[in-house]
């Protein structure tokens, strides 16, 4: 029973053919391989943006931190929310990557930013001329760290808000499939229709080995993009073991597929502790993560039956049974029905 995280989850067996296929033999290294050729032409297709730059990393920290260095400036501030990815989970790397920039918190609800306080936050910016940070882009996290989503209104609301001061909309997909899924749209309509400059179109967290899309919908970011993938070390030699896993994870659909599958799965799990008189959900569960508080007595039952998974809020350690911990459950697309069951069965005691 792990829902620690998808990272934890298995390779598709799929994947790890084709891994195995594109280790026949020899192919251009640092992204001239023919493979990785065919995979930008699918995801310009995907996106139905045909000039687009399309660049892959292993990492989604590189995808985040070097696509953001490269639409901002060292005096910059990012605006995102306390609850981004790039706030709670990067460890300075954007910063690091910007050389020097910074991030600017915006209020969030339900751990999504709302147009009037990203408003707010941008205007406070730029108002101690040389002394200050100058606004930069602003970073949208799809999913969000709390299992939110962003629908494709409020994407729309926040762009807008950026525009109105000249600044590019980077979003965060490290779930970006389960994000759609979840919306029933397309990928242009959550990203540049909407207003979206950049994008990290994760896979890692989906199915994959290691290997994320960083997308450019503007091609004049091309080129610096490519020298600070460089010079950041994130330039692999041996590039086609990331084209062909993420050759493999466009074929057929498979990157829908998954996502669907863990959806399914989390939307499974939460309608279990729907069930359990004791659950109180913190957010709501759009995708494929689900916060959940129930008593100690419920978790120490859980753990000392090997489920793994995060308590997010207070101490699985205590004396009193019946106090709240919260619990951040994370579906993959490989989670078992009878896990799910098992796992809420003994949430029910």
């Amino acid at each position: 029973m792990y829902f620690a995280s998808d990272n934890a989850g298995p390779v598709h067996p799929s994947v790890m053919a084709a891994l195995e296929a594109a280790n026949q033999n020899y192919a251009m290294p640092y992204g001239a391989d023919r493979i990785n050729e065919e995979v930008v032409k699918r995801i310009r297709a995907m996106f139905d943006a045909p000039e687009a730059a399309v660049y892959l990393v292993a990492t989604g920290t590189a995808a985040n931190s070097i696509a953001l260095a490269t639409l901002s400036n060292p005096w910059e501030t990012v605006f995102c929310s306390p609850m981004a990815h790039i706030q709670e989970d990067e460890c300075n790397a954007p910063e690091f990557y910007m050389g020097g920039g910074k991030l600017t918190l915006v209020p969030a609800i339900d751990a999504k930013m709302t147009p009037d306080a990203l408003r707010k936050s941008i205007a406070a910016e730029e108002v101690r001329g040389v002394h200050g940070p100058q606004r930069g882009p602003v970073s949208i996290t799809q999913v969000t760290e709390r299992g939110t989503v962003y629908s494709v209104g409020e994407i729309k609301a926040l762009t807008a808000v950026a525009k109105e001061y000249d600044l590019p909309v980077h979003l965060d997909g490290a779930r970006f499939t389960n994000a759609l899924v979840s919306l029933g749209c397309s990928p242009a309509e959550m990203t540049w229709k909407a207003g979206v400059d950049a994008v990290s179109f994760g896979g890692t967290k989906n199915g994959l080995m290691g290997v994320e899309a960083v997308i450019f919908f503007d091609p004049k970011h091309a080129w610096e993009f490519e020298l600070r993938r460089k010079r950041g070390a994130h330039l692999f030699s041996k590039h086609r073991y990331l084209s062909a896993q993420m050759m493999a994870y466009l074929a057929n659909d498979l990157w829908v597929e998954l996502a669907t599958s863990a959806n399914t799965n989390a939307a499974r799990l939460a309608s279990g502790l729907r069930q359990c008189p004791d659950v109180r959900f913190d957010f709501h569960p759009d995708a494929n993560i689900v916060f959940a508080s129930f008593p100690r007595s419920a978790h120490k039952r859980l753990h000392d039956a090997g489920a793994i998974y995060y308590v997010w809020e207070g101490m699985l350690e205590g004396d009193d049974p019946d106090e709240m911990l919260t619990a951040r459950m994370v579906c993959d697309w490989s989670i078992s029905d009878d896990y799910i069951d098992r796992f809420v069965a003994l949430v029910k005691g």
